[in-house]
């Protein structure tokens, strides 16, 4: 057989799922990895990539549909964006799919050997759940999706968004902006659409400064687990219509058997808008105090009424700068960014003892490597769960209780 090299186009049968949206086969010997190919097809994949170990390639052909295979849901991703890219995948199989994605990637990066089995969150709609968008915008002011791996547009609108936010938004007929410029557009709970510009973001980094109000307040109103929050169009809230109640209500069930104790000190990380703290603060009884961080001006540096009656202390500042400075917690609840806590704060975290710690994932790569770091520092996966909060796509929420010893 001919030794693989770049621009082949070899066909192969995969076998399994790597986190990314990629799936995985053999051939010569080493693993190949194919965005787009799922367990069960048989597909002809042209080379991209050849380490000794490993090799990437680019679907060419689906030769033999598997069973997990449907057709593509969504006409901005079969156009090229990288939105939907589970937008083939049956949605009965996907977060089955997306456990066993969690499972693998605890073993091998997190090293955890005896994970507890996960709890599946459905959410549903599993299309029209997205209720807050960031769009681009082309040199001719049109606004769109970002092609995979690209900062070309698709200008189709994708099956993600609830269908109301991107009317006279993305597709023929709509309005222009400003070219260079990025779209952030918001469906908030009490129906009203908000549409504000921004400049474009540098990669992996939220821009929150709004240039210009085009629809709408640009301050949204969001209802979850029986309170009201307001702030700007460009601070984070979960994406889907469904994500904050069942996060919040995960946390409430968690936390229910805690016993009462003198120290009712939680700690809310990374706690943006203070979604999270009526339900740690509950959880902690009558009297907690809540230390709530987060960097963002946007989140953090916005009083919210409805947190009033909470014994809640807000900290506009990096978490790990602020951990040496607020008292020791009974319960941490932690819901980091993209890239995880990462050693530093789940050390600092750690050394202040807290019997409960909930930490809240939306990579699988990042939360394992931050669950060895859990347990370099004294602590153990006691539950996990997986939430299918981002449908159609490789992405998912992880949520874990960790206790110490």
């Amino acid at each position: 057989m001919t030794e693989l090299e770049r621009d082949q186009t070899r066909e192969l049968t995969i076998t399994r799922m790597a986190h990314g949206g990629e799936g995985i086969g053999e051939l010569d010997g080493r693993v190949v990895f194919v965005r787009g190919a799922y367990p069960g097809d048989v597909v002809e994949a042209t080379v991209t990539q050849v380490k000794k170990r490993f090799a990437r390639a680019e679907l060419t052909q689906v030769s033999t549909a598997g069973p997990l295979r449907v057709e593509q849901t969504c006409p901005a991703a079969a156009a090229g964006a990288g939105c939907c890219d589970f937008g083939d995948l049956d949605p009965a199989q996907e977060t089955g799919i997306k456990a066993e994605i969690l499972l693998g990637q605890l073993s091998r990066l997190g090293r955890v050997a005896d994970a507890p089995t996960p709890e599946l969150i459905e959410l549903q709609p599993v299309r029209g759940w997205r209720t807050r968008v960031r769009l681009g915008v082309d040199k001719q002011g049109r606004a769109g999706f970002r092609a995979h791996a690209s900062r070309d547009l698709v200008l189709i609108p994708c099956t993600q968004v609830a269908p109301e936010l991107l009317d006279g938004l993305v597709g023929p007929g709509a309005r222009t902006f400003t070219p260079g410029a990025e779209v952030v557009a918001v469906l908030d709970s009490t129906g009203a659409r908000h549409v504000v510009e921004t400049r474009r973001a540098p990669r992996g980094r939220r821009v929150e400064k709004v240039t210009d109000v085009l629809e709408g307040t640009g301050t949204v109103t969001e209802q979850a687990d029986g309170h009201t929050f307001h702030f700007p169009a460009t601070a984070f809230w979960q994406a889907h219509v469904q994500a904050p109640d069942a996060y919040t209500g995960l946390i409430r069930r968690w936390l229910a058997d805690l016993a009462p104790a003198e120290n009712r000190t939680g700690w809310d990380l990374y706690g943006g808008v203070g979604l999270f703290v009526p339900a740690l603060a509950d959880s902690l009884g009558e009297g907690a105090t809540v230390h709530s961080v987060d960097y963002s001006p946007a989140a953090a540096a916005l009083s919210q009424d409805t947190l009033a009656p909470y014994g809640l202390e807000v900290h506009n500042d990096r978490v790990e700068k602020a951990l040496d400075q607020l008292p020791a917690p009974r319960v941490v609840v932690l819901d980091p960014p993209r890239t995880g806590a990462g050693d530093e704060v789940v050390a600092g975290i750690a050394k202040q003892q807290p019997e409960r710690v909930v930490h809240v994932g939306c990579d699988p790569a990042t939360f394992s490597r931050d669950a060895a770091a859990w347990e370099e520092n004294g602590y153990r996966l006691e539950r996990l769960a997986v939430v299918n909060a981002f449908p159609g796509t490789h992405h998912f929420e992880v949520i874990g209780e960790l206790s110490r010893g």
